[in-house]
């Protein structure tokens, strides 16, 4: 079996240049959003509630695109109101219109997510699960290179030139939507089981992908609960950008050392997806948790530029060990039918925690400082991995296996 499809390669290209759009925007969105009045406190609030707002539909959409058993239509929409939102951004400056904005971005994401996970989880097999969901994860943060990259360049003859910006970034934001209209549906053999789902799309209401966390597979819940504890303590980006910024660096060197980050994220998240394959995800996922973890109290300790680097680097080794990896993991305890549901049910709650996590986040940096706030995170990191040590203590190899047996039989890994 060719191990990167048409499909996979479509679908990579696509998250590549809307990730060139959207991460040409993300380090300078925090100093554009400071420029216009927002305190801290606000962008955290910013961060987490449209997460939130817009994360809930993951859910929804991920079950209406199993109930209707089409994935392309999602993908299609989710990309283009996510590129139909970057020019957005620099009409008007209301807070009430930034978060109108974000929000529409998010909801692309949510629309698209679990249709897109699914697609790929069809292209996969036992053997390169984490190869394909790794290859995916590198080519979309290569857009994460690319896109910082236009940027720097850009304010380098244009310093503080912001809002033009964001007209650019809907150059490749276009690019992604024309190239995800090349993408198109397998089909899907009739069964009484797909069919009755297929009826159930009636029935379905804004939040009623909650009823999958009951049905679900208790493997599936474990998991899941494990990913969304380390939710709750993983705040926004911005923060990791904020603080290079009080330590020194200039707008320059906060965009240089975010493009640095992804570089290294891009590079690495195929080989560890690969490898990932042959050791066990839970091995990989953990080594990523431990990386986190150190990344976090050396951000509390030091303000020196050189080993904010180094920390950076480590990051984008926790990246390319977790991101990915999570997703095949989740796709892993889920039916072909419920892979979108299961995929946006995880992703919505994820959203919703994220909220707490960065609203968090900027009320410990704005009372306590931003060492406070780092160490509380690599300290909760240390407590997510003993659970998931613990939690799977009973049954050590449930992540060794990191593929199902077949397309027809799909159990959780042995």
């Amino acid at each position: 079996m060719k191990t990167i499809t048409r499909t996979v390669w479509i679908l990579s290209l696509v998250s590549l240049f809307t990730d060139m759009a959207s991460e040409m925007l993300y380090p300078i969105m925090p100093i554009y959003l400071e420029s216009i009045g927002f305190s801290i406190l606000l962008i955290g609030v910013l961060e987490g509630l449209v997460e939130a707002v817009a994360g809930i539909s993951k859910g929804y959409f991920g079950q209406l695109s199993d109930s209707k058993a089409k994935r392309a239509p999602f993908v299609q929409l989710g990309y283009s109101l996510s590129a139909l939102s970057k020019p957005m951004m620099a009409f008007f400056v209301y807070p009430l219109w930034i978060f109108f904005v974000r929000t529409t971005d998010r909801l692309g994401k949510g629309i698209r997510t679990g249709a897109r996970d699914a697609m790929l989880s069809a292209e996969t097999n036992r053997e390169n699960k984490g190869k394909v969901f790794g290859f995916h994860r590198s080519m979309d943060t290569f857009g994460a290179v690319l896109g910082p990259a236009l940027a720097l360049l850009y304010l380098y003859f244009y310093p503080e030139d912001y809002i033009h910006l964001f007209y650019i970034a809907f150059i490749p934001g276009m690019l992604a939507v024309i190239a995800s209209f090349l993408l198109k549906d397998k089909k899907v053999e009739t069964t009484p089981e797909n069919h009755a789902s297929r009826q159930a799309v009636k029935k379905i209401s804004f939040l009623s992908f909650i009823t999958y966390w009951k049905q679900s597979p208790s493997e599936y819940r474990k998991v899941v609960i494990g990913l969304l504890l380390f939710a709750l303590f993983n705040s926004s980006d911005v923060f990791l950008l904020l603080k290079a910024k009080d330590a020194g660096l200039d707008d320059t060197w906060v965009i240089g050392i975010y493009i640095f980050y992804n570089l290294i994220y891009a590079l690495t998240a195929f080989p560890l997806g690969s490898f990932a394959d042959k050791i066990g995800l839970k091995k990989m996922f953990l080594f990523g948790l431990i990386i986190f973890s150190l990344v976090y109290f050396g951000m509390g300790l030091t303000t020196n530029l050189y080993a904010i680097i180094a920390l950076f680097f480590g990051y984008g080794i926790f990246a390319a060990a977790t991101e990915g990896i999570s997703k095949a993991w989740i796709t892993n305890i889920s039916k072909d039918e419920n892979t979108a549901t299961a995929v946006g049910t995880y992703s919505a709650f994820q959203s919703i925690v994220t909220m707490f996590a960065s609203v968090v986040a900027g009320l410990l940096w704005f009372y306590f400082g931003a060492s406070v706030t780092f160490f509380v995170t690599a300290i909760a990191t240390i407590f997510v991995i003993i659970y998931f040590l613990g939690s799977f203590s009973a049954s050590p190899d449930i992540f060794s296996q990191t593929c199902l047996p077949d397309r027809q039989s799909r159990k959780a890994p042995k």
